[in-house]
């Protein structure tokens, strides 16, 4: 998936989701990036709605993307990832992140979320 991600294979990636994916999904947890707007963590329902988010990193310029490890089991994989990435406003985002996600009996993905220093994530989108 992230070798997908890294080539702009986003047809790739959709393809690993299920239908009814949970993008973003943060209910009952107090995630004060999303609250505050953070445009990359903004929940999405449904594959078809999940494509908004690779539309809005397309808009960004990444001078960072690597992929520091993988670890995961049956239902759950975790990539940690070091990245420096530049907003088109001119903010810059430079962080180490954990993605979890969790798969359904078929494999497929069914939930995503992004750890990342969220006090960053808030200061960044905000600058202009």
């Amino acid at each position: 998936m992230y070798q997908a991600f890294q080539r702009g294979d986003i047809p790739f990636i959709l393809g690993l989701m299920a239908p009814d994916i949970r993008w973003e999904d943060w209910t009952g947890i107090d995630n004060h990036a999303q609250k505050a707007g953070v445009p990359w963590m903004k929940p999405l329902h449904g594959r078809d709605n999940a494509v908004q988010f690779f539309q809005l990193l397309g808009t960004y310029k990444f001078h960072r993307f690597d992929v520091l490890a993988v670890m995961g089991g049956p239902k759950h994989a975790c990539g940690l990832i070091a990245c420096d990435i530049e907003l088109p406003g001119g903010g810059r985002f430079i962080d180490e992140e954990m993605h979890l996600f969790e798969f359904n009996d078929k494999g497929q993905v069914v939930s995503f979320r992004h750890y990342a220093d969220t006090a960053k994530a808030i200061a960044v989108s905000k600058a202009k």
